[in-house]
């Protein structure tokens, strides 16, 4: 049984028995208090690697999260391919703008220097600052230190928007293809970095289609699942799927691709879940950020928290990311919740 919070984190990630079930957030954790508390508040934190790490610490020592996660937006791959974005406010994450390769892949390919274009400098930068703190060098104790990501998906969408993305899965599939290899590529290299700097693991949010059932299955299975397994081959540590929305019916091909876990939101049931994967992958999640997180009380927070235990998640996690005006009051409820179900199971 393992109890130091990094060695549990990787315990419950690859399925061997922890003592407790770990509570943390896989998705982005900056909230309007934790800016005000660290001094560290967007949009600077997505471009300034020391308020980036700041911020992110943020959730460990003040929100009492078992884990550090960062950063806080999914627009840096797309930026460094070319897209412009809009940074955002204190509580409004950056967004994309452009799509540069709306008409087709003819032009598109993995860039020289990827890692130096963009906003990619500041994350790695910012990696080695938070890695030193959570290996323990310059912090307490070790913590585990989760980065996002975009997945190839969410790269290609931004690239090429999603209503063309939609319709060449029909009308032109050779274009398909040719964007996810040289995405999947691009999330790869990007990936390895990260660990290369010092991350424990990775979080992928991707696949918002999946969830809002837009995709067909001979889709996901032909066009997204042979790249998602060349990416967990290549990627050199434990990758985490978050997909949005009502994944459930995607779950079964969604875990043969060799994601360690994956992250669903509220919409899904845990208990389909489970089956759906039937062990082959880890189930993060799913207490909802915007009706219970956002808007409900601590005791709700709690409630619903605790129904995710019983109904079996392996990693105890917001259902996507929190939002930047959730009351801090409730993201400590998280953790509370998980003490207070296994006093009550005693």
């Amino acid at each position: 049984m393992e109890s130091d919070l990094k060695k549990r984190f990787i315990s419950a990630l690859q399925g061997r028995p922890v003592d407790r079930i770990p509570v943390c957030s896989v998705t982005q954790t900056g909230t309007v208090e934790l800016m005000d508390l660290t001094g560290a508040a967007w949009p600077e934190a997505h471009s300034d690697p020391e308020k980036m790490a700041a911020l992110a610490l943020a959730g460990y020592e003040i929100a009492g999260f078992e884990a550090v996660r960062y950063p806080y937006c999914l627009t840096v791959l797309a930026e460094a391919m070319g897209c412009n974005v809009r940074m955002g406010t204190k509580d409004i994450q950056p967004s994309v703008m452009s799509h540069p390769f709306f008409e087709g892949p003819e032009k598109l390919k993995v860039p020289e220097a990827l890692l130096e274009r963009g906003r990619i400098p500041t994350v790695l930068k910012a990696t080695e600052i938070l890695a030193a703190w959570t290996g323990g060098k310059t912090g307490k104790e070790e913590v585990p230190l989760i980065a996002g990501m975009e997945g190839p998906l969410t790269v290609f969408t931004h690239l090429a928007e999603v209503k063309n993305y939609l319709i060449w899965t029909i009308r032109k599939p050779d274009y398909v293809n040719a964007f996810m290899e040289i995405c999947t590529e691009i999330c790869i290299e990007y990936a390895n970095a990260l660990f290369d700097h010092g991350v424990d693991a990775l979080c992928m949010p991707d696949g918002g289609i999946v969830g809002s059932r837009m995709m067909p299955p001979s889709v996901l299975e032909n066009s997204v699942k042979p790249f998602y397994k060349s990416l967990c081959k290549k990627v050199n540590g434990p990758v985490i799927l978050h997909i949005c929305g009502d994944v459930g019916d995607s779950l079964k091909t969604l875990s043969e691709c060799g994601f360690e876990a994956i992250s669903i939101e509220e919409k899904a049931s845990i208990k389909a879940a489970k089956e759906a994967i039937d062990g082959r992958a880890r189930l993060i999640g799913n207490v909802s950020p915007s009706r219970t997180l956002l808007f409900g009380t601590p005791d709700a927070v709690k409630a619903e928290a605790k129904q995710c235990l019983s109904a079996g998640v392996d990693i105890l996690a917001p259902g996507c990311g929190i939002a930047p005006r959730t009351p801090l009051a409730n993201m400590k409820a998280l953790v509370e919740a998980r003490d207070e179900w296994y006093e009550e199971k005693e």
